[in-house]
């Protein structure tokens, strides 16, 4: 990732099929178009990569997130249970609908740990979402029979894991609902994006629905058509499906690029006594986005990750400080600062973050390295990078 670095004639074609129509909307203007409706096209060929009913692309991810929640009748005061190792948007989509984030701590898969979240569970939760951080995901099965148990809908935040399965079936398509990000450093690209798929028909025209003002889509006058409910506009343009729908050609390609770049890096450091590698659950195949492995101790984390820097081993990330990505500098939501009122339910529901007890998470965290895996190296730079990753963590973690 990401698949922009790997552009080509495939993306130039289908831009230009939409600037030569005129029309940059996905909805309407039926006359002009010559046939070419690049977003539908692209949410059929979603839904069959990812062997679902139903996709709806959306704006974002970010988009898709928030949209599966509304769809899935989510709403004020309902809790829903998320890792405390994501992106920011895991909690800003639960947070927009007036939900309330319940972070749980981690375990060596580096995302939610079942014990964890079956502790969490309270009347008031309605939805357990995994998120399946850099290429790989979390322990399905068991989520899912808790969700069996509590009657609890799983919805899968697969943004960072297109292509990687789990049980044989696509991440994104184990859950009742799952969602993708297609932005602009993602595996496959639309510059700006994402989907949700599902198998519920009902979830399905909930998203399709809400996602353009409520429009039912009935009919062929957009003018004439029936708003069976509120929604908002998280729609995508016609010029970012298109660039999908060359991408999501290419998804194979890229996840067999990806997969022989991660086995050069995995392997050099598999020689390095002292170093360990993310758990992948047993029946789940990453998408080889990244190479993530633990050292021994948080201060020869911090040590190597360092050496790498100054080595100019870029791409390498230590996501125990990030600002977005862990929950240990996430001031703004521990702090609930907003621009506008926060609903009742979220000033009164939310756990002080600021007391809580993520030790176990830290312990995981503090210890990890995560290395990008890119398209566009050649041959000789991913052996480069292996040697050079290899030999610098190997001098760190010398007696």
């Amino acid at each position: 990732m990401p698949g922009f670095e790997l552009f080509g004639e495939a993306e130039k074609a289908q831009v230009q099929d939409v600037l030569d129509s005129g029309v940059l909307m996905r909805y309407g203007f039926d006359g002009m178009r010559n046939g070419h409706w690049k977003a539908k096209e692209l949410e059929k060929a979603v839904a069959e990569r990812m062997q679902t009913k139903y996709a709806q692309l959306l704006s974002s991810g970010t988009a898709a997130l928030t949209v599966a929640l509304q769809a899935a009748g989510i709403g004020a005061g309902d809790e829903v249970i998320m890792p405390t190792f994501t992106f920011v948007a895991s909690f800003e989509s639960i947070l927009a609908i007036g939900a309330i984030p319940i972070l749980v701590d981690i375990d060596d898969t580096l995302t939610l740990d079942p014990v964890a979240v079956e502790k969490a569970i309270t009347p008031k939760t309605k939805v357990v979402m995994p998120v399946h951080m850099c290429g790989s995901m979390a322990d399905l099965s068991a989520l899912k029979a808790i969700c069996l148990k509590y009657n609890l809908l799983l919805l899968e935040d697969a943004c960072q894991a297109i292509g990687g399965t789990y049980e044989g079936k696509p991440l994104g398509s184990y859950g009742d609902l799952g969602c993708f990000s297609f932005d602009f450093v993602k595996t496959i690209t639309c510059g700006e994006g994402g989907a949700l798929i599902t198998n519920n028909e009902v979830y399905y025209k909930h998203a399709d629905h809400y996602s353009d003002h409520g429009h039912d889509h009935m009919g062929n006058d957009r003018g004439a058509e029936a708003h069976p409910f509120l929604g908002y506009n998280y729609r995508i343009s016609e010029l970012n499906a298109a660039v999908g729908c060359a991408q999501i050609k290419r998804l194979d390609e890229f996840i067999a690029i990806q997969k022989e770049h991660y086995s050069v890096l995995r392997n050099a450091l598999t020689g390095v006594e002292g170093v360990t590698f993310r758990r992948v659950p047993e029946g789940g195949v990453e998408n080889y986005s990244f190479l993530n492995f633990f050292l021994p101790t948080e201060e020869l984390t911090r040590k190597a990750h360092k050496a790498l820097g100054a080595a100019g081993v870029d791409a390498c990330f230590y996501w125990f400080d990030n600002n977005w990505h862990y929950y240990r500098k996430w001031e703004h939501l521990t702090g609930l600062r907003t621009l506008g009122k926060f609903p009742h339910e979220i000033i009164h529901g939310m756990p002080n973050y600021e007391t809580a007890d993520f030790s176990k998470s830290d312990a995981w965290m503090g210890r990890t390295i995560s290395s990008l895996v890119k398209l566009s190296w050649t041959k000789q730079q991913v052996e480069q990078r292996a040697e050079l990753l290899a030999n610098i963590i190997a001098d760190t973690l010398k007696p």
